[in-house]
């Protein structure tokens, strides 16, 4: 992926530029019941709704019924759903990054507007990230949310077409003169990048009290029905940039309705979300109740929790959770844990060489994704986490930069962990006479130290490559 240098005078490109796109597979709308017809755009003269935007997929809904959120995920034709977050990333190097303030932000990004950057230094981004390394995994998936008609938007919609990826546009008719506003835009997200190599993040959403979608109050059919047809419904903390909090709860508050097991990721904006209105402090509670799967940073778990230590933070989020079954912890280069009722489970990070972590965690997410979608043991789940992650940081950038499948296989084919014991023995010797804890291991046999169960890694692997192999014929052969 290219870089584009900004105030200075000889363009720098740290990472070493995209040589290859990855391989152009079928749309796996394919799976999906739907005719030529289904595709409709709205024409209703007083809507600032574009084609683009409006664009859905009229998925048929289903006559069986849904009564709790354990259902099985047979009558569902859609494995991930996620919910708005839909941007154009703009990748940039910058002598330094901005400065905190407010106002010296927007300044900046003012700055950087004023000449729109070339093409090539465009990218998906947001949860577009999770959506394609989903994709790439051979999951089914769909995005919700708004994409203008400008040029950003038909450049998003083209890279998700691509990825065989859906789009369910979010639409509504309002009255309203049809002139231009930034209101009805893509969102575009600038990420600079500092000579050591440091993010930066600003897009016009982080300048506004109202989401960037205020317009929207309700959801539409069509949205409600992508997400019955949903087995998961990915949400992050960056949907408040951009809906309501009654909006977002709206859609969570259904999904759990109708059977859709609802993965929620706070990121950054989860700190600013706790300390924000009060309709967005009950919107996050109400969040974090109702997810069945809770994936966050340790910082993150403990700006939530007000607990240091990872594990007892997700213990402490599974006791407050109405229907919380996974909470998965992402410990960065030291890997990841994923804490249940019943148990803990440990996988250290692949040793890779790391070239740029934007995009890693999205990553990261949709592996987990695949775990659930499966029910594939929860150290396997990991593994593949960690490895999909570290496959993503190898490479440069997101959107059609995260990892491929042939990339995951070649990771896993020969596999390396980067094991830490004092720092794992630390962590866990607390807990080890209350919960039984699953750790990846180089171990060549499984054994168990106390309630300490070592999986060994090449267990691990010779179990899960023959499904990534699988899934990898089956997208050369659709392509």
């Amino acid at each position: 992926m290219h870089h584009q240098s900004v105030a200075l005078k000889t363009p720098q490109f740290p990472f070493p530029p995209h040589l290859h796109h990855p391989n152009r597979i079928t749309s796996r709308l394919l799976f999906l019941p739907i005719s030529s017809s289904s595709l409709h755009t709205n024409t209703t003269t007083n809507s600032r709704c574009s084609a683009f935007s409006c664009r859905g997929f009229q998925i048929p809904v289903s006559n069986h019924p849904f009564p709790n959120a354990t259902n099985s995920f047979a009558v569902k034709t859609v494995d991930v759903a996620t919910l708005g977050n839909l941007c154009v990333d703009v990748v940039l190097n910058v002598p330094k990054l901005p400065p905190p303030s407010p106002e010296a932000r927007k300044a900046f990004m003012e700055q950087l507007s004023s000449s729109p950057p070339d093409k090539q230094y465009w990218e998906a981004g947001g949860n577009c990230n999770m959506a394609i390394a989903a994709a790439r995994l051979g999951l089914n998936c769909i995005t919700i949310g708004h994409v203008g008609n400008e040029i950003y938007g038909k450049f998003l919609l083209d890279v998700l077409h691509d990825e065989g990826i859906g789009v369910v546009g979010i639409c509504e008719e309002i009255d309203a003169v049809n002139s231009p506003s930034a209101s009805y835009e893509t969102l575009l997200c600038w990420v600079l990048v500092d000579p050591l190599q440091r993010h930066g993040f600003c897009s016009r959403a982080d300048f506004s009290k109202e989401p960037a979608f205020s317009w929207m109050n309700t959801l539409s059919e069509e949205v409600k029905r992508a997400i019955k047809q949903s087995k998961i419904l990915f949400c992050n903390g960056y949907d408040f940039d951009e809906f309501s909090p009654g909006v977002i709860i709206s859609a969570v508050e259904y999904a759990v309705e109708v059977g859709t097991s609802v993965f929620f990721d706070p990121g950054p904006r989860g700190k600013s979300i706790l300390h924000g209105t009060m309709e967005e402090q009950k919107a996050l509670r109400q969040f974090l109740r109702m997810s069945h799967v809770l994936l966050l940073t340790s910082d993150e778990a403990e700006s939530l929790t007000g607990i240091a230590n990872p594990i007892l933070a997700g213990q402490e989020l599974l006791r407050k959770g109405v229907h919380t079954k996974w909470v998965v912890v992402k410990m960065g280069s030291k890997g990841s844990i994923l804490i249940t009722t019943s148990s803990i489970t440990c996988a250290p990070a692949f040793k890779v060489k790391v070239m740029d972590t934007v995009g890693c965690g999205d990553s990261f997410v949709a592996a987990v994704a695949f775990g659930f979608i499966h029910n594939i043991p929860l150290v396997t789940t990991l593994a593949l986490a960690n490895a999909v992650g570290a496959a993503t940081a190898m490479g440069c950038g997101a959107g059609r930069n995260v990892a491929t499948l042939k990339q995951v296989v070649e990771l896993m084919e020969a596999p390396d962990l980067k094991e830490d014991d004092e720092f794992w023995n630390e962590l866990l010797g607390e807990h080890l006479d209350s919960q039984d804890v699953n750790f990846l291991s180089k171990m060549v046999l499984n054994g168990s130290n106390g309630r300490r169960n070592h999986v060994a890694l090449q267990k691990v692997v010779s179990e899960l490559l023959p499904k990534l192999k699988s899934s990898q014929l089956e997208g050369t052969l659709s392509s």
